[in-house]
């Protein structure tokens, strides 16, 4: 076979099994479910326990994508990280899922750009892949956010969840299955509005600033991602963005026309905002659903702390 690209074919998620809903953060903080609802959209999230890592979460999801993909450990040559919460800096946690899922001797990169990261990681296994530097990959986003969040502070705790989505990637001669060219990019000067820094042992941002920002510059890098792809908006099966915040997801989706069926915003619903394990979580659920057809085009887009951004349009596994 003459690889022109890469392409997705299949994924997996794991969520942690307590679940935390409004009424719980109720009772934690001055705060209520209308007033959740009514800012972003969340009614629960997933709490991992104190004692169950990111590395083992991102285990739990990378097995299920490589069981449900007819591989085993030897056939993955490159697996890649994307999160912002790992407590570890060295190994990085991309080893810690190569030597629990016993792979041989992969390329192990862990990449931290906050939300965006899942589609950085899939990018950089995309060229990998199309350099022929790699065979087939293992991509995951991952977060333990809670344990990074200040239960105090209703501004923030109300937002973040735990959880963990992954995709297998391997090379194609179908273009028309082949991973589309990423669109990727930042803001650096707004990189102090999302903050998790040494000094400071909660996350930190002026959510209004972000949500103005994502609601105002965002579409039109969204549908950059689908002329990239070659596609209208108009033609996609599903669009997947970072579950941020419900009312972004809904001001992107109404400037960009999309229907409301092509728009997955279920998870932020029920399970809060996970930053870079967002997309491929709710990636992962969607597939398993059946709701879109194999080969029909999904629009990944993610965006957060830096501020990053990046976006591809895969086809449905």
């Amino acid at each position: 076979m003459s690889v022109i690209g890469s392409r997705v074919i299949s994924a997996g998620h794991y969520q942690p099994e307590r679940v935390l809903t409004n009424a719980d953060l109720a009772e934690m903080v001055e705060t209520t479910d209308e007033w959740i609802v009514s800012r972003v959209g969340i009614k629960e999230r997933r709490i991992a326990a104190k004692d169950e890592t990111v590395a083992d979460m991102a285990i739990k999801a990378a097995g299920q994508a490589l069981a449900n993909s007819g591989y085993g450990p030897a056939d993955i040559d490159m697996v890649i990280v994307a999160t912002v919460s790992a407590a570890d800096r060295c190994p990085n946690t991309a080893c810690r899922v190569s030597d629990a899922l016993d792979i041989g001797a992969p390329a192990t990169i862990d990449v931290n750009t906050a939300c965006s990261g899942f589609e950085y990681a899939l990018a950089q296994a995309d060229m990998a892949v199309k350099t022929g530097t790699t065979k087939r990959a293992l991509v995951i986003g991952v977060e333990k956010l809670t344990a990074i969040t200040d239960w105090e502070d209703r501004t923030t705790c109300v937002l973040f969840g735990d959880g963990a989505g992954a995709v297998v990637v391997e090379g194609t001669d179908d273009p028309n299955l082949a991973i589309s060219p990423v669109v990727w990019g930042s803001d650096p000067k707004m990189k102090d509005v999302i903050r998790i820094e040494e000094d400071i042992p909660f996350i930190k941002q002026a959510g209004q600033t972000v949500f103005r920002w994502a609601t105002t510059q965002l579409a039109p890098l969204v549908e950059q991602v689908a002329e990239r792809a070659g596609l209208k908006v108009s033609e996609l099966a599903a669009f997947v963005p970072h579950q941020a915040n419900l009312r972004i997801i809904q001001g992107i989706a109404k400037r960009l026309d999309f229907s409301e069926d092509c728009v997955i915003a279920d998870d932020i619903v029920y399970s809060g905002n996970t930053s870079a394990a967002s997309v491929p979580l709710a990636l992962s659920k969607l597939v398993q659903s059946g709701k879109v057809a194999s080969g029909a085009p999904i629009l990944l887009f993610g965006f957060g702390g830096g501020l990053t951004y990046a976006g591809q349009v895969i086809r449905c596994p």
